[in-house]
């Protein structure tokens, strides 16, 4: 069974997360799929939008932490590094379509996406404090930029999770949909922005990103090198031991 499933719809790169019996929790070889699936996307002409999903029962439940800690120290070279660095490199529209959980990478992945839709099931969460870690994926700047720093600070440093609406109110995703419906709608849009001009379509989206942080690269730099860090420390090993236990 593919762990990521890949379609096109026309002009739209479907992804979607396959791993349901572990509520789509990401491995190292499924960022890998996922980074591929996106370099083919850019380089093909056909291609003008990029949909992400799970399924109608959960986004992402997050990293794999078995197979995270057994991945070794994270380099450039490791799976989940050259995703979260492809990412706001990306020219074409990623939409997102989020259903259940969207835990730790399923919240963080969704700051660089251009449009998402949640179904009113959804809860957001980013754990990384909990674990002993900190963020990544450049939320420690983009997600500050989107809802402020007290709001920021509250999510990332208590670490819980919080609803749909929450989600809605400090900007997270576009719309909320019914559980049932996500996906098709999700679908829809994409193919709906998959109509415009493709040339005038990743010239707004170059524009709109100018609003990022223009050290983005460098947050996203630092973070890695203090994740690294805390990934490897009696105290966070610890924490995810005891969390593994439990389960």
């Amino acid at each position: 069974m593919d762990l990521i499933t890949v379609h096109r719809d026309n002009a739209v790169m479907v992804l979607t997360l396959n791993r349901p019996d572990k509520r789509n929790a990401l491995t190292q070889q499924m960022y890998s799929a996922l980074s591929q699936a996106l370099t083919e996307a850019e380089q093909d002409d056909a291609i003008r939008v990029i949909l992400l999903q799970g399924d109608a029962h959960c986004f992402t439940a997050g990293n794999d932490l078995n197979d995270f800690l057994q991945s070794g120290p994270l380099t450039a070279e490791t799976p989940v590094i050259q995703f979260i660095q492809l990412l706001p490199k990306l020219t074409k529209p990623l939409v997102a379509a989020v259903s259940g959980a969207a835990v730790g990478i399923g919240t963080t992945v969704l700051l660089h996406c251009d449009l998402v839709y949640a179904s009113d099931t959804a809860k957001f969460q980013l754990p990384f404090v909990n674990l002993g870690l900190v963020p990544e994926a450049g939320s420690s700047a983009l997600l500050p930029a989107l809802c402020g720093y007290p709001k920021a600070a509250e999510l990332l440093m208590f670490g819980e999770p919080f609803d749909v609406q929450t989600a809605e109110q400090i900007g997270l995703i576009n719309a909320v949909v019914a559980a049932e419906q996500v996906l098709p709608y999700a679908l829809k849009k994409a193919q709906q922005l998959a109509t415009r001009p493709p040339k005038a379509l990743m010239a707004t989206k170059a524009l709109l990103k100018q609003a990022q942080p223009h050290d983005l690269a460098a947050v996203m730099e630092a973070e890695l090198a203090r994740f690294s860090d805390h990934l490897v420390s009696d105290e966070t090993r610890a924490v995810i031991a005891a969390k593994l236990a439990k389960r």
